[in-house]
């Protein structure tokens, strides 16, 4: 492994870990919590890998105060954490669930008396089941209704929350959701799909609007979108880049930054849905304000042409791509079978700044799931985390140094937890979380985390 010098960051740059509610927190069906769409697909059989479901998860709810400690140990100034939309709402309705709330404003004020900076994530694909019951993100009443909730955790916590994120990555939401059905609610409608997009999008600007109203300033204001660093193969793959970077990409920065949907985005999806469900003004709502716009990142995508359609195959999340080809890229690989390639970071970042220069960016998620052994002495030893984290924090120092305005990173994850569909074969934490006990040990990962945040400097690795 080639040797790259010690990297140090700016004095006000923001390290912190990042979580999500439905992975970690368990409690399901505990002090007036409803059902999510993630409660009901993963006790469908067949939908999430061994049969896991969220019922426990890391018991978070219950263990609070011990993973507050771990936070104040590592010495991050920040933690991203999101809400249960259907523990403080129930239903998605307007009766506020106050036991609910109660565990969120615990957490809030436990960060904030360790000296961490609350991050507060309000959709992070836990929609409550009875919305979805009603049609889900395809229907305009969730936008609206998501706006309603909003506004009611902007008045609960938004006197102390430093930075509110609308959306965790709605591409997930959307095209995993509506178009390939891998991640709840489980459904393969490509209209559909495109109508969550936009709903989406839509519910992002609505829910700027009622944090502005409600949060206290400085309280900041970000959506977090996994970018697609998209590749072609050879030159004769523009297209093919084009197309996938509309579908991935341009479908929410078009509307969120710009207030219009690129044009080449509709033509490529006609023969799916003629966007009636765009009202006039929904693109001028959905354009919001922001403070920052949080980027996450694992890995490059690399496409070309195919020569025709392809046959009929399981749903894809690339709707109207049926000419795309999505390429495997040499290694190494995570346990995901996601390529390692930092460079695409760099290159992602350079590319939003060069867009919106006036936008700050934040590393909202990155990291890597490997198969990490708790060893006989109580170590658990994934230096390939810490190859990986090295790797990409120094891509994020030389976007910095070629201009870009990169504020802060979030490691995924802070503690093992539910990986969505693959339940909990994939282990992404820095600290280690055994599935019987539920014991956290810190890996060595988080060791040498815990030393970049306290020096605000990525070492040599020699």
């Amino acid at each position: 492994m080639p040797t790259t010098p010690a990297r140090a960051f700016p004095e006000d740059f923001l390290w912190g870990t990042a979580t999500a509610a439905y992975q970690v927190e368990g409690a399901a069906a505990e002090d007036g919590r409803g059902p999510s769409i993630w409660d009901t697909f993963s006790h469908t059989p067949g939908r999430v890998d061994h049969g896991d479901t969220g019922d426990v998860a890391c018991d978070h709810y219950h263990r609070l105060e011990e993973d507050l400690g771990i936070l104040a140990r590592l010495g991050v100034g920040a933690y991203r954490f999101s809400i249960s939309w259907p523990r403080v709402l129930p239903g998605g309705g307007d009766r506020l669930n106050r036991r609910g709330l109660d565990f969120y404003s615990r957490l809030v004020d436990g960060l904030l008396e360790r000296g961490v900076a609350p991050v507060a994530t309000l959709y992070h694909w836990d929609l409550p089941q009875e919305l979805e019951d009603a049609g889900g993100w395809p229907h305009r009443d969730t936008a609206l209704r998501f706006a309603e909730y909003a506004h009611r955790m902007g008045e609960a916590l938004g006197d102390r929350v430093h930075t509110w994120i609308t959306l965790n990555e709605p591409w997930c939401s959307a095209y995993l959701g509506y178009a390939s059905g891998v991640h709840a609610p489980g459904r393969t409608d490509p209209a559909g799909a495109l109508a969550a997009v936009h709903h989406l999008n839509l519910g992002h600007g609505l829910a700027v609007q009622a944090l502005r109203a409600t949060a206290a300033p400085p309280a900041r204001v970000a959506v977090t979108l996994n970018l697609h660093h998209v590749r072609g193969v050879s030159e004769r793959d523009a297209e093919a880049v084009r197309r996938v970077d509309a579908l991935a990409n341009r479908a929410f920065l078009g509307p969120m930054l710009d207030g219009a949907y690129p044009r080449d985005l509709i033509e490529a999806t006609a023969s799916v849905t003629d966007w009636a469900f765009v009202h006039d003004s929904d693109e001028a709502t959905a354009c919001q304000a922001l403070d920052l716009l949080g980027v996450n990142y694992y890995s490059p995508v690399l496409v070309r042409a195919r020569d025709g359609e392809t046959a009929d195959g399981p749903a894809s999340p690339w709707i109207a791509c049926g000419d795309v080809e999505f390429v495997r890229q040499p290694g190494p690989y995570t346990e995901m079978g996601w390529s390692i390639d930092e460079t695409g970071l760099t290159e992602l970042l350079l590319r939003l700044h060069g867009d919106r220069p006036s936008l700050p960016l934040m590393i909202t998620e990155n990291g890597a799931a490997f198969a990490d052994v708790l060893d006989g002495d109580g170590r658990v030893r994934d230096e390939r985390r810490v190859d990986y984290l090295r790797r990409h924090l120094t891509a994020v120092a030389d976007a910095i140094d070629a201009g870009a305005d990169v504020r802060g990173y979030f490691v995924w994850s802070l503690m093992d937890n539910f990986e969505w569909a693959h339940g909990y074969a994939k282990r992404f934490g820095i600290v280690y979380v055994d599935r019987e006990t539920l014991d956290r040990t810190w890996k060595d990962s988080a060791h040498w985390y815990r030393d970049v945040v306290a020096t605000g400097t990525v070492p040599d690795p020699s």
